[in-house]
Protein backbone atom coordinates (compact mmCIF):
# COMPACT_ATOMS: atom_id res chain seq x y z
CA UNK A 1 0.00 0.00 0.00
CA UNK A 2 2.87 2.57 0.56
CA UNK A 3 3.29 2.94 -3.35
CA UNK A 4 5.94 5.88 -4.02
CA UNK A 5 5.15 8.45 -6.39
CA UNK A 6 7.44 9.26 -9.07
CA UNK A 7 11.05 10.90 -8.08
CA UNK A 8 11.78 11.25 -4.76
CA UNK A 9 8.63 12.16 -3.22
CA UNK A 10 7.42 9.36 -0.51
CA UNK A 11 3.76 7.87 -0.53
CA UNK A 12 1.38 10.44 1.33
CA UNK A 13 1.33 9.46 4.80
CA UNK A 14 -2.12 9.09 6.38
CA UNK A 15 -2.86 8.69 10.14
CA UNK A 16 -6.15 6.93 10.88
CA UNK A 17 -7.57 7.75 14.93
CA UNK A 18 -9.64 4.18 15.70
CA UNK A 19 -9.26 4.48 19.47
CA UNK A 20 -12.67 3.85 19.53
CA UNK A 21 -12.69 0.47 18.45
CA UNK A 22 -13.73 -1.83 20.58
CA UNK A 23 -13.46 -6.08 20.50
CA UNK A 24 -15.03 -6.59 23.77
CA UNK A 25 -18.46 -8.08 23.79
CA UNK A 26 -20.92 -5.18 24.93
CA UNK A 27 -22.61 -2.05 23.32
CA UNK A 28 -19.09 -0.44 23.07
CA UNK A 29 -18.64 -3.28 20.08
CA UNK A 30 -21.35 -1.58 18.01
CA UNK A 31 -21.62 1.88 16.52
CA UNK A 32 -18.66 4.22 15.96
CA UNK A 33 -16.53 0.27 16.74
CA UNK A 34 -18.69 -1.31 14.05
CA UNK A 35 -18.22 1.04 11.51
CA UNK A 36 -14.14 1.40 12.24
CA UNK A 37 -13.84 -2.28 12.00
CA UNK A 38 -15.77 -2.71 8.87
CA UNK A 39 -14.18 0.29 7.28
CA UNK A 40 -10.40 0.21 8.06
CA UNK A 41 -9.62 -3.48 5.73
CA UNK A 42 -11.09 -1.86 2.58
CA UNK A 43 -8.73 1.33 2.81
CA UNK A 44 -5.95 0.29 1.40
CA UNK A 45 -7.53 -0.79 -1.57
CA UNK A 46 -8.98 2.45 -2.19
CA UNK A 47 -5.87 4.50 -1.74
CA UNK A 48 -3.10 2.40 -3.23
CA UNK A 49 -0.99 5.90 -3.80
CA UNK A 50 -1.21 6.20 0.15
CA UNK A 51 0.24 4.98 3.29
CA UNK A 52 -2.01 4.72 6.17
CA UNK A 53 -0.88 3.88 9.89
CA UNK A 54 -4.01 3.18 12.30
CA UNK A 55 -3.58 4.18 16.00
CA UNK A 56 -5.81 2.08 17.82
CA UNK A 57 -5.83 1.13 21.80
CA UNK A 58 -7.27 -2.26 20.80
CA UNK A 59 -4.46 -4.63 21.74
CA UNK A 60 -6.45 -7.55 20.44
CA UNK A 61 -7.15 -6.24 16.96
CA UNK A 62 -5.43 -7.61 14.27
CA UNK A 63 -5.30 -5.72 11.44
CA UNK A 64 -5.72 -5.92 7.97
CA UNK A 65 -3.56 -6.16 4.86
CA UNK A 66 -1.66 -3.29 3.85
CA UNK A 67 -2.38 -1.28 7.19
CA UNK A 68 0.24 0.12 9.43
CA UNK A 69 -0.96 -0.33 12.91
CA UNK A 70 0.19 1.85 16.18
CA UNK A 71 -1.18 0.29 19.56
CA UNK A 72 -1.09 3.05 22.56
CA UNK A 73 0.27 1.24 25.61
CA UNK A 74 -2.20 3.66 27.49
CA UNK A 75 -5.63 1.84 28.64
CA UNK A 76 -7.60 4.81 26.18
CA UNK A 77 -11.19 2.24 26.81
CA UNK A 78 -11.30 4.61 29.57
CA UNK A 79 -12.85 7.68 28.27
CA UNK A 80 -10.65 10.19 29.92
CA UNK A 81 -7.32 8.47 29.09
CA UNK A 82 -7.94 8.91 25.53
CA UNK A 83 -9.23 12.29 25.63
CA UNK A 84 -5.15 12.66 26.90
CA UNK A 85 -4.37 10.53 24.79
CA UNK A 86 -6.46 12.43 21.84
CA UNK A 87 -5.17 15.88 22.85
CA UNK A 88 -1.90 15.63 24.20
CA UNK A 89 -0.54 12.63 22.59
CA UNK A 90 -1.50 12.42 19.25
CA UNK A 91 -0.43 15.47 17.99
CA UNK A 92 3.42 14.59 19.30
CA UNK A 93 2.48 10.97 17.42
CA UNK A 94 1.58 12.16 13.98
CA UNK A 95 4.70 14.62 14.40
CA UNK A 96 6.96 12.12 14.81
CA UNK A 97 5.61 9.66 12.08
CA UNK A 98 5.23 12.60 9.61
CA UNK A 99 1.67 11.75 9.42
CA UNK A 100 0.59 14.52 6.24
CA UNK A 101 -3.47 13.80 6.89
CA UNK A 102 -5.56 13.16 10.13
CA UNK A 103 -8.47 11.10 9.80
CA UNK A 104 -10.86 11.26 12.95
CA UNK A 105 -13.11 8.53 12.60
CA UNK A 106 -15.25 9.73 15.87
CA UNK A 107 -16.37 13.66 15.99
CA UNK A 108 -12.95 15.27 17.50
CA UNK A 109 -9.68 15.91 16.03
CA UNK A 110 -6.23 17.10 18.25
CA UNK A 111 -6.94 21.21 18.79
CA UNK A 112 -3.12 21.18 18.55
CA UNK A 113 -2.73 18.99 15.06
CA UNK A 114 0.44 19.13 13.54
CA UNK A 115 -1.00 18.71 9.86
CA UNK A 116 -4.57 19.03 8.42
CA UNK A 117 -7.01 16.69 9.69
CA UNK A 118 -10.83 15.09 8.45
CA UNK A 119 -13.40 14.44 11.32
CA UNK A 120 -15.91 11.88 10.75
CA UNK A 121 -19.15 13.02 12.48
CA UNK A 122 -21.96 10.01 13.39
CA UNK A 123 -24.68 11.86 14.73
CA UNK A 124 -25.19 14.76 17.29
CA UNK A 125 -27.17 12.93 19.95
CA UNK A 126 -24.55 14.33 21.85
CA UNK A 127 -26.42 17.66 21.98
CA UNK A 128 -30.03 16.38 21.11
CA UNK A 129 -29.74 13.51 23.65
CA UNK A 130 -26.96 14.23 26.60
CA UNK A 131 -28.72 12.29 28.72
CA UNK A 132 -27.25 9.10 26.95
CA UNK A 133 -24.07 9.91 27.22
CA UNK A 134 -21.68 9.71 30.38
CA UNK A 135 -20.86 13.63 31.55
CA UNK A 136 -17.18 13.47 30.82
CA UNK A 137 -17.64 11.96 27.35
CA UNK A 138 -20.84 15.01 26.55
CA UNK A 139 -18.59 17.77 27.48
CA UNK A 140 -15.63 16.31 25.55
CA UNK A 141 -18.14 16.30 22.74
CA UNK A 142 -20.05 19.51 23.20
CA UNK A 143 -16.94 21.86 23.33
CA UNK A 144 -14.55 19.97 20.99
CA UNK A 145 -17.02 18.99 17.84
CA UNK A 146 -17.90 22.36 17.40
CA UNK A 147 -13.95 23.46 17.23
CA UNK A 148 -12.83 20.26 14.92
CA UNK A 149 -15.82 20.46 12.10
CA UNK A 150 -14.50 24.07 11.73
CA UNK A 151 -10.82 23.58 11.68
CA UNK A 152 -11.21 20.73 9.85
CA UNK A 153 -9.79 20.31 6.08
CA UNK A 154 -13.15 18.10 5.17
CA UNK A 155 -15.50 16.61 7.59
CA UNK A 156 -17.47 13.35 6.60
CA UNK A 157 -21.01 12.85 7.52
CA UNK A 158 -22.49 9.18 7.50
CA UNK A 159 -25.61 10.74 6.33
CA UNK A 160 -27.30 13.59 4.24
CA UNK A 161 -29.43 13.99 7.96
CA UNK A 162 -26.15 14.27 9.61
CA UNK A 163 -25.09 16.75 7.02
CA UNK A 164 -28.04 18.60 7.50
CA UNK A 165 -27.82 18.66 11.04
CA UNK A 166 -23.96 19.79 11.06
CA UNK A 167 -25.06 23.16 8.48
CA UNK A 168 -27.89 24.00 11.09
CA UNK A 169 -26.23 23.53 14.30
CA UNK A 170 -22.50 24.32 13.45
CA UNK A 171 -23.06 26.88 10.73
CA UNK A 172 -20.26 24.81 8.23
CA UNK A 173 -20.65 24.86 4.10
CA UNK A 174 -22.20 22.46 3.26
CA UNK A 175 -19.27 22.30 0.69
CA UNK A 176 -16.92 21.24 3.36
CA UNK A 177 -18.74 17.92 4.12
CA UNK A 178 -18.59 14.55 2.55
CA UNK A 179 -21.64 12.34 2.76
CA UNK A 180 -20.34 8.40 3.39
CA UNK A 181 -22.94 5.90 4.12
CA UNK A 182 -22.09 3.60 6.02
CA UNK A 183 -21.90 -0.35 4.25
CA UNK A 184 -23.30 -3.70 5.32
CA UNK A 185 -20.78 -7.22 5.79
CA UNK A 186 -21.44 -9.60 3.29
CA UNK A 187 -22.46 -11.57 5.97
CA UNK A 188 -25.77 -10.29 6.19
CA UNK A 189 -27.13 -12.05 3.59
CA UNK A 190 -30.22 -14.61 3.12
CA UNK A 191 -29.45 -17.89 4.98
CA UNK A 192 -29.80 -21.71 3.67
CA UNK A 193 -33.53 -22.35 5.79
CA UNK A 194 -31.37 -25.61 6.93
CA UNK A 195 -29.04 -23.38 8.82
CA UNK A 196 -31.86 -20.95 10.10
CA UNK A 197 -34.02 -23.97 11.30
CA UNK A 198 -30.81 -25.39 13.31
CA UNK A 199 -29.82 -21.77 14.84
CA UNK A 200 -33.85 -21.27 15.62
CA UNK A 201 -33.73 -24.70 17.77
CA UNK A 202 -30.47 -24.21 19.12
CA UNK A 203 -31.69 -20.41 20.67
CA UNK A 204 -35.46 -22.10 21.51
CA UNK A 205 -36.68 -19.45 19.62
CA UNK A 206 -40.53 -19.38 18.30
CA UNK A 207 -41.52 -20.24 15.00
CA UNK A 208 -42.74 -16.41 14.44
CA UNK A 209 -41.10 -13.48 16.42
CA UNK A 210 -40.88 -10.01 16.10
CA UNK A 211 -37.29 -8.65 16.69
CA UNK A 212 -35.26 -5.27 17.71
CA UNK A 213 -31.41 -5.28 17.71
CA UNK A 214 -29.76 -2.17 19.45
CA UNK A 215 -28.45 -0.96 22.65
CA UNK A 216 -30.73 -0.74 25.06
CA UNK A 217 -31.42 2.95 25.33
CA UNK A 218 -33.96 5.68 25.44
CA UNK A 219 -32.97 7.43 22.19
CA UNK A 220 -33.79 4.00 20.98
CA UNK A 221 -37.45 4.18 21.76
CA UNK A 222 -37.80 0.92 22.94
CA UNK A 223 -40.40 2.09 25.71
CA UNK A 224 -42.30 2.73 22.64
CA UNK A 225 -42.06 -0.11 20.78
CA UNK A 226 -43.44 -1.86 24.03
CA UNK A 227 -46.45 0.03 24.08
CA UNK A 228 -47.19 -0.33 20.37
CA UNK A 229 -46.56 -4.28 20.71
CA UNK A 230 -48.97 -4.50 23.66
CA UNK A 231 -52.03 -2.88 22.13
CA UNK A 232 -51.33 -5.69 19.10
CA UNK A 233 -54.26 -8.36 19.44
CA UNK A 234 -54.23 -11.73 21.40
CA UNK A 235 -52.13 -14.37 19.55
CA UNK A 236 -49.50 -11.94 18.68
CA UNK A 237 -45.79 -13.24 17.87
CA UNK A 238 -43.30 -13.01 20.63
CA UNK A 239 -41.20 -9.74 20.74
CA UNK A 240 -37.26 -10.37 20.98
CA UNK A 241 -35.04 -7.53 22.48
CA UNK A 242 -31.48 -8.41 21.12
CA UNK A 243 -28.90 -5.41 22.49
CA UNK A 244 -26.63 -5.09 25.37
CA UNK A 245 -27.63 -2.77 28.23
CA UNK A 246 -27.04 1.26 27.73
CA UNK A 247 -28.23 3.88 29.90
CA UNK A 248 -31.29 4.12 31.72
CA UNK A 249 -32.60 0.19 30.38
CA UNK A 250 -33.90 -0.23 33.74
CA UNK A 251 -37.06 1.95 32.48
CA UNK A 252 -37.31 -0.78 29.82
CA UNK A 253 -37.55 -3.78 32.27
CA UNK A 254 -39.67 -1.82 34.20
CA UNK A 255 -42.40 -1.18 31.24
CA UNK A 256 -42.36 -5.05 30.45
CA UNK A 257 -43.58 -6.12 33.85
CA UNK A 258 -46.09 -2.77 33.68
CA UNK A 259 -47.61 -4.30 30.50
CA UNK A 260 -47.58 -7.45 31.66
CA UNK A 261 -45.53 -8.63 28.72
CA UNK A 262 -42.89 -10.93 30.36
CA UNK A 263 -43.84 -14.08 28.81
CA UNK A 264 -44.21 -12.55 25.72
CA UNK A 265 -40.72 -10.40 25.56
CA UNK A 266 -37.60 -11.76 25.52
CA UNK A 267 -34.40 -9.83 26.00
CA UNK A 268 -31.30 -12.03 24.57
CA UNK A 269 -28.97 -9.91 25.71
CA UNK A 270 -25.79 -8.41 23.56
CA UNK A 271 -25.13 -11.13 20.88
CA UNK A 272 -21.81 -11.14 18.82
CA UNK A 273 -21.55 -9.94 15.24
CA UNK A 274 -21.18 -13.34 13.50
CA UNK A 275 -24.98 -14.32 15.08
CA UNK A 276 -26.76 -11.22 13.84
CA UNK A 277 -27.70 -12.67 10.85
CA UNK A 278 -28.94 -15.39 11.51
CA UNK A 279 -31.40 -13.53 14.34
CA UNK A 280 -32.12 -10.99 11.69
CA UNK A 281 -33.13 -14.15 9.09
CA UNK A 282 -34.81 -16.10 11.73
CA UNK A 283 -37.69 -13.19 12.65
CA UNK A 284 -40.57 -12.46 10.50
CA UNK A 285 -40.60 -8.48 10.87
CA UNK A 286 -37.77 -6.26 12.06
CA UNK A 287 -38.95 -3.27 14.04
CA UNK A 288 -36.63 -0.09 14.81
CA UNK A 289 -38.58 3.04 15.87
CA UNK A 290 -35.45 5.09 17.13
CA UNK A 291 -36.02 8.32 17.88
CA UNK A 292 -32.65 9.89 16.12
CA UNK A 293 -29.73 7.76 14.62
CA UNK A 294 -26.68 9.31 12.00
CA UNK A 295 -27.20 6.22 9.99
CA UNK A 296 -29.17 3.33 11.50
CA UNK A 297 -27.60 0.40 10.60
CA UNK A 298 -29.52 -2.45 11.75
CA UNK A 299 -32.58 -1.71 9.86
CA UNK A 300 -29.93 -1.91 6.79
CA UNK A 301 -28.38 -5.14 8.07
CA UNK A 302 -31.86 -6.53 8.19
CA UNK A 303 -33.02 -6.09 4.89
CA UNK A 304 -30.09 -7.45 3.52
CA UNK A 305 -31.05 -10.44 5.33
CA UNK A 306 -34.42 -10.55 3.58
CA UNK A 307 -36.24 -9.41 6.67
CA UNK A 308 -39.10 -7.22 6.41
CA UNK A 309 -38.57 -3.57 8.49
CA UNK A 310 -40.29 -1.21 9.75
CA UNK A 311 -38.50 1.85 11.26
CA UNK A 312 -38.97 5.66 11.78
CA UNK A 313 -40.06 8.89 9.84
CA UNK A 314 -37.23 10.63 11.46
CA UNK A 315 -33.22 11.60 11.10
CA UNK A 316 -31.22 9.31 8.43
CA UNK A 317 -33.65 6.37 8.45
CA UNK A 318 -36.01 6.71 5.48
CA UNK A 319 -32.86 7.32 3.43
CA UNK A 320 -31.78 4.39 4.50
CA UNK A 321 -34.78 1.91 3.87
CA UNK A 322 -35.87 4.02 0.89
CA UNK A 323 -39.34 2.81 0.10
CA UNK A 324 -38.29 -1.01 0.82
CA UNK A 325 -38.99 -0.52 4.63
CA UNK A 326 -42.73 0.60 6.12
CA UNK A 327 -41.89 4.27 8.18
CA UNK A 328 -43.99 5.20 11.22
CA UNK A 329 -43.62 8.70 13.41
CA UNK A 330 -41.84 7.00 16.20
CA UNK A 331 -43.93 8.87 19.10
CA UNK A 332 -47.43 7.20 17.61
CA UNK A 333 -47.94 3.78 19.51
CA UNK A 334 -51.11 3.48 17.68
CA UNK A 335 -49.73 3.71 14.25
CA UNK A 336 -46.64 1.90 14.86
CA UNK A 337 -49.15 -1.16 16.31
CA UNK A 338 -51.04 -0.86 13.56
CA UNK A 339 -48.14 -1.29 10.73
CA UNK A 340 -46.66 -4.16 12.99
CA UNK A 341 -50.52 -5.95 12.61
CA UNK A 342 -50.60 -5.33 8.98
CA UNK A 343 -47.34 -6.75 8.26
CA UNK A 344 -47.17 -9.54 10.50
CA UNK A 345 -50.83 -10.58 9.26
CA UNK A 346 -49.90 -9.85 5.47
CA UNK A 347 -47.53 -12.84 3.86
CA UNK A 348 -47.49 -11.30 0.66
CA UNK A 349 -46.60 -8.20 1.84
CA UNK A 350 -43.42 -8.66 3.74
CA UNK A 351 -42.14 -11.09 0.83
CA UNK A 352 -42.97 -8.04 -1.53
CA UNK A 353 -40.93 -6.01 1.50
CA UNK A 354 -38.20 -8.65 1.55
CA UNK A 355 -37.45 -8.24 -2.22
CA UNK A 356 -37.35 -4.67 -1.69
CA UNK A 357 -35.50 -4.42 0.99
CA UNK A 358 -32.81 -7.04 -0.52
CA UNK A 359 -32.56 -4.70 -3.59
CA UNK A 360 -32.21 -1.13 -1.31
CA UNK A 361 -29.60 -2.82 1.16
CA UNK A 362 -27.52 -3.62 -2.29
CA UNK A 363 -27.02 -0.22 -2.76
CA UNK A 364 -24.48 0.30 0.31
CA UNK A 365 -20.85 -1.41 0.62
CA UNK A 366 -17.50 -1.02 2.60
CA UNK A 367 -15.71 -1.27 -0.28
CA UNK A 368 -17.80 1.83 -1.71
CA UNK A 369 -17.63 3.63 1.69
CA UNK A 370 -13.81 3.05 1.81
CA UNK A 371 -13.52 4.26 -2.20
CA UNK A 372 -15.46 7.84 -1.35
CA UNK A 373 -13.98 7.79 2.31
CA UNK A 374 -10.17 8.60 0.57
CA UNK A 375 -11.90 10.52 -1.95
CA UNK A 376 -12.16 12.71 0.71
CA UNK A 377 -8.91 12.62 1.89
CA UNK A 378 -7.67 13.58 -1.56
CA UNK A 379 -9.97 16.93 -1.66
CA UNK A 380 -8.57 18.06 1.42
CA UNK A 381 -5.10 17.30 0.05
CA UNK A 382 -6.04 19.33 -3.03
CA UNK A 383 -4.66 22.98 -3.00
CA UNK A 384 -8.02 25.30 -3.73
CA UNK A 385 -10.90 22.50 -2.16
CA UNK A 386 -12.94 24.46 0.03
CA UNK A 387 -11.34 24.35 3.41
CA UNK A 388 -13.15 26.75 5.88
CA UNK A 389 -16.52 26.44 4.84
CA UNK A 390 -17.95 29.04 7.95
Amino acid sequence: MSAVREGNSRATHIGVNAHLLSLAEGYRSAGISSYIYNLLPHLPVAATEMECTIFVGEKRYGGAPGLRLQVSRLPTARPAVRILWEQALLPWVARREGIDLLHNMAFVGPVASPCPFIVTVHDLSFLFYPHSFRPLRRSYLRLFARISVHRARRVIAVSESTKRDLVETYGISSAKIDVVHNGVDESFRPLPADQVAAFRQQKKLPDRFALFVGTLEPRKNIAGLLDAYAKLPEGRPPLVLVGGKGWFYDEIFGRVQALGLNNEVRFAGFVPTEELPFWFNAADLFVYPSLYEGFGLPPLEAMACGTAVITSTTSSLPEVVGRAGQLVDPTDADALAATMSRVLGDGDLRREMQVAGLKQAAGFSWEEAARKTVDSYRRALTPGEDRHGV
